[in-house]
């Protein structure tokens, strides 16, 4: 899901800012933006994340802007002015006709002013508390869009529990009209083959056995267009979906499974319609399914 939060921390040493923002995605991947002098923090912020994220394309920022040494006025860094030097002499020796640093571009220059000490332990411990803040927040504002996606996905489940309503009804009609046409059609050719067949030559079956046959392949028939226990199935997991949901938690992949249970029943009743009713049901449902999965692939 998607999610931000950003968070500003004031400490004695500077301005510690951390931002955490996700896009979806079906399985969690961490980058981080970080400068290379606080590379070492970046266990502790990827341990933090995982703690209370599974999925999602998770992107965290982190910077530190330290405050310049405390006193009446600033110092400069003798020590870094020295190294720029010696690098300036050296650069100007390869190439004479380049102009030397400017002032500004001296004090401008990361280091030389003298800024506030801060101990590794410290500004760790301040970077976990930050995190945390930072973390709460952000997880709050997955939860929003949670809520938002679970409304979303019980209406589409109320939308198909409705649709299986609505045909269940009709699959004893549809499979007894099948039956009968089915029924008329093959007592039809048997009268035909009798008319045209030579009347001198024997039998092959006796009528009742030729009816016999036709009742079996006409209930043979009637179940292969039966979809009554298809849309039962459906009906346990639309349930189950719904209960899903209303329960909370860590839903992604148990929804995952229940779309894919959801789909094949809904292709079976597509593969199995034997009237425009229950094909457009079919079609219905699965463009249901299908909002509800691309949807489902962003929930934890």
């Amino acid at each position: 899901m998607t999610g931000y939060a950003v968070t500003t921390h004031e400490t004695a040493s500077g301005t510690l800012t951390i931002e955490v923002k996700s896009v979806n995605s079906r399985f969690l991947d961490l980058q981080f933006r970080i400068n290379d002098d606080l590379r070492a923090l970046e266990p502790a912020l990827r341990e933090a994340i995982m703690a209370r994220v599974t999925r999602g394309k998770v992107e965290c920022r982190l910077s530190f802007g330290r405050k310049v040494a405390a006193g009446a006025t600033q110092a400069l860094n003798v020590t870094a002015l020295n190294a720029l030097e010696k690098l300036q002499a050296d650069l100007r020796k390869q190439f004479c006709e380049a102009a030397p640093l400017s002032v500004g571009e001296l004090l401008c220059w990361p280091g030389v002013i003298e800024e506030a000490e801060i101990g590794q332990d410290t500004l760790q411990a301040e970077v976990a508390t930050a995190m945390q803040t930072t973390m709460t927040a952000f997880v709050e504002s997955r939860a929003r869009e949670g809520n938002a996606l679970q409304t979303m996905l019980l209406t589409r489940v109320s939308d198909m529990e409705e649709i299986v309503q609505r045909i269940t009804p009709l699959i004893p009609q549809v499979v007894a009209q099948f039956q009968q046409k089915a029924t008329e059609r093959m007592q039809e050719a048997l009268g035909l083959a009798t008319k045209t067949g030579d009347a001198n030559a024997q039998p092959t079956i006796t009528r009742e056995e030729a009816l016999d046959r036709i009742r079996q392949e006409v209930t043979l028939y009637g179940i292969r267009v039966d979809v009554a226990e298809e849309l039962t199935r459906l009906s346990a997991h639309l349930d189950e979906t719904r209960t899903i949901l209303k329960k909370g938690g860590q839903v992604g992949k148990r929804l995952d499974f229940m779309m894919q249970e959801l789909n094949r029943e809904a292709n079976t009743v597509g593969s199995k319609a034997a009237v425009k009713e229950l094909s457009d049901a079919s079609m219905a449902m699965k463009l249901l399914i299908e909002q509800m999965r691309e949807q489902v692939q962003n929930l934890e």
